[in-house]
């Protein structure tokens, strides 16, 4: 056996179909397209969403909402994170959240009290949760407002 004698099985392969080489082939003349209409002739493309003349779905359903431009976008950071993360006697701000990968851009950072904190952490952040704000302060840490 050789690399050149190599072929694919019998069965995985088809012939490629020759549309449009004469009426013997069964595939002549108008070359599997029909007759005439917008779908017989080259460069044909539906439009996008084009549901044969009937009143296309997007159109049929009302259109809702808005976009509010004021929206504050948070990125939730829970204790059971800042445990892991952190060594006690940190200062935990945005910055060093953003650094870690914790939050994206110009999100704003709120701090909720899933899982429990044993370090003392000063935390610095523009939102808590009232159970995060008490377990950062009952590990003898702080929870500051921005």
């Amino acid at each position: 056996m050789d690399l050149s004698d190599l072929k694919p099985a019998d069965g995985a392969t088809h012939a490629t179909k020759r549309v449009g080489r004469g009426q013997g082939s069964g595939n002549g003349k108008t070359a599997g397209r029909g007759h005439k209409g917008a779908k017989s002739r080259s460069g044909f493309k539906r439009k996008r969403g084009f549901e044969g003349g009937q009143m296309p779905l997007h159109r049929r359903l009302p259109k809702r909402g808005f976009t509010n431009i004021f929206r504050s976008d948070y990125a939730v950071i829970n204790l059971d994170q800042l445990e892991k993360l952190f060594e006690a006697g940190t200062e935990v701000t945005p910055d060093v959240l953003h650094g870690q990968g914790l939050a994206q851009g110009t999100q704003k950072i709120k701090v909720l009290g899933r899982g429990e904190i044993t370090k003392k952490l000063t935390v610095r952040a523009h939102k808590f949760s009232g159970a995060a704000a008490q377990k950062i302060q009952a590990a003898g840490g702080s929870a500051e407002t921005l």
